[in-house]
């Protein structure tokens, strides 16, 4: 079991050492203060002028004069090698929700693993790419986006479930990684969703983040 590195009462962002444009970086931490580095994130970190309060990962991507130059951070090392560092350093963190930048946009790979982990571990997660915002979807939904906004709904398990405010509307769907998947619908305003089990995964424009942070944190 990974050791809670940071708990926190406010959101928190989680900085990878993928693609990161200042800009979402800068979003993510107006609505998430708290920043954590996962391994070689911490080397972004500094480029950005920021302190993370804590380094999570194998630390195989962090050299000895960037954890120097962060003196007070804690430096979490997890030598294992059957988990990522986006999964190190989420399961190190509790709080309402935590907002990764730095995993989408770069290697596919590295972005194919955080979602299979977004799914797998089941914690309130958002990650924030150049072009889109990717999430579990909950138990139910509830999302107040723009008419016209883009919902593409992926499996990576077998799961249905029903909607309401869709232009396609996915009731009476057996979706599945090797079944069938919901890429592009549309809102035709307010959403919401209910699902039937954990596995599918929520892509909406990167213009939807704030939305969509509000939507993960409100009451079940």
């Amino acid at each position: 079991m990974i050791e809670v590195a940071v708990r926190s009462a406010v959101p928190v962002t989680l900085l990878g050492a993928g693609a990161c444009r200042a800009e979402d970086l800068e979003a993510a931490l107006a609505i998430a203060p708290v920043l954590v580095a996962a391994d070689g994130g911490a080397t972004t970190a500094l480029a950005h002028g920021l302190s993370p309060v804590a380094v999570v990962g194998d630390l195989d991507s962090v050299g000895p004069e960037t954890l120097a130059a962060l003196p007070d951070a804690r430096v979490l090392r997890i030598a294992e090698q059957e988990t990522t560092d986006f999964d190190k350093g989420l399961c190190s963190i509790e709080a309402p929700l935590v907002l990764g930048v730095g995993f989408l946009g770069d290697r596919l790979d590295h972005e194919l693993a955080a979602m299979s982990v977004l799914v797998r571990r089941g914690r309130p997660c958002l990650l924030i790419g150049p072009w889109d915002v990717v999430f579990a979807a909950p138990p139910r939904l509830r999302i107040a986006l723009a008419a016209g906004t883009r919902v593409s709904l992926f499996p990576l398990a077998e799961v249905s479930g029903r909607s309401h405010g869709l232009l396609w509307p996915i009731d009476g769907i057996e979706f599945g990684a090797t079944r069938r998947a919901g890429t592009s619908n549309q809102a035709l305003g307010e959403v919401r969703l209910e699902m039937d089990a954990p596995g599918m995964l929520v892509l909406l424009p990167r213009e939807a983040l704030a939305v969509a942070v509000e939507a993960l944190l409100a009451p079940d």
